[in-house]
């Protein structure tokens, strides 16, 4: 006999633009070929606020829905994961999928990864999404070499901050973080940065990339998660054959590329979406990011909400928290963490 519909505390979106709000959704039976997960630990990433706003390059809804694109979770019922098995899902949140922002998620089968033995829930679920982020562009997109310069755009944030200890660990020789933020710099420098850069309200793309190049010199690979201004200024700070990857843009959403400075120096300038890329193909990805965070070889400061307050954490993750803001269904908010 088919297990009945489930109805579990969630949270809503309800129109493009509007934050969510406490409810609870409707899971119908399991069907073959998905998982049924209790919700212990749910990343919230910008990729969900812009989902949300309504202005994300590859998904608008205009219908409410639970959104959460990842968690990790305990099997609860499966045909191809064992039952009570602690688990990483990805979630495809849309108004006919709901997301992991709810007390349990069915998630499609091929979108789970067992975590390994003795890993922390929450921290493990940090590292998803933004980890990703980090190691996918700097390692594969850019194909960083041992020895290389990196400059990170953007060290200020989740993602930013553990590119810098993803370069570090992959042999880079030189790494650069630039950011807002004094504080969130400071930190960039004992997570692995040599020299940090800090943005200055409007300065001119000819006095920034004088400076980067002064603290970076010729640099070989930029992670660039803000765009606009600081991305143009980093091109003129480029090696020869430099590899260039965008992850974000929330110094805005274009950027005056010269077409001699990209020819004359041979630049690759690429962009990279998690939200395109199967769960496995970020499987090597994950493994490692995990593998380092089992040997307190990754650093990631986390702050905990409990899944009724999402509206405090969704306000916090706005205005750049510098931390990863995961929401916990099941228990109290924390106030903060870290590894």
């Amino acid at each position: 006999m088919p297990s009945p519909d489930v109805v579990v505390p969630a949270a809503f979106v309800d129109a493009p633009g509007a934050p969510p709000r406490p409810g609870s959704v409707v899971l119908p039976p399991r069907a073959p070929g998905t998982t049924l997960l209790a919700v212990v630990a749910a990343p919230l990433n910008p990729l969900d606020l812009a989902i949300a706003s309504g202005t994300f390059h590859s998904a608008r809804y205009e219908s409410p829905y639970v959104p959460g694109s990842e968690c990790v979770g305990v099997v609860l019922d499966s045909d191809s994961h064992p039952q009570g098995a602690l688990v990483y899902a990805e979630c495809h949140a849309s108004p006919t999928s709901p997301g992991s922002f709810a007390a349990r998620v069915l998630v499609a089968d091929d979108d789970v990864l067992p975590l390994p033995d003795g890993l922390d829930p929450v921290l493990a679920a940090a590292v998803g999404n933004a980890g990703i982020a980090a190691f996918l562009p700097l390692v594969e997109e850019a194909g960083l070499c041992p020895g290389e310069t990196v400059l990170v755009l953007g060290a200020t944030g989740a993602v930013g901050q553990l590119t810098v200890q993803v370069a570090r660990r992959r042999g880079a020789g030189r790494v650069v973080g630039v950011g807002r933020d004094p504080d969130a710099l400071d930190r960039a420098r004992t997570l692995g940065a040599d020299a940090v850069v800090a943005l200055r309200a409007g300065e001119s793309v000819a006095d920034l990339a004088a400076r980067l190049a002064e603290a970076a010199g010729p640099v070989d690979v930029v992670l660039d998660g803000v765009y606009g201004t600081p991305l143009e200024a980093a091109l003129h700070a480029c090696a020869p054959r430099a590899r260039i990857v965008n992850v974000g843009d929330p110094a805005g959403a274009t950027a005056r590329i010269p077409a001699g400075l990209l020819r004359g120096r041979r630049l690759t300038l690429s962009g990279f979406a998690g939200l395109h890329t199967p769960l496995s193909a970020k499987r090597e990805a994950l493994t490692w990011l995990w593998a380092a965070l089992s040997r307190d070889e990754l650093r990631i400061e986390v702050r905990t909400f409990p899944l009724a307050d999402l509206a405090s954490a969704w306000h916090t993750q706005a205005v750049s928290p510098h931390a990863k803001c995961v929401i916990l269904p099941d228990r109290d908010g924390e106030g903060g963490r870290g590894a």
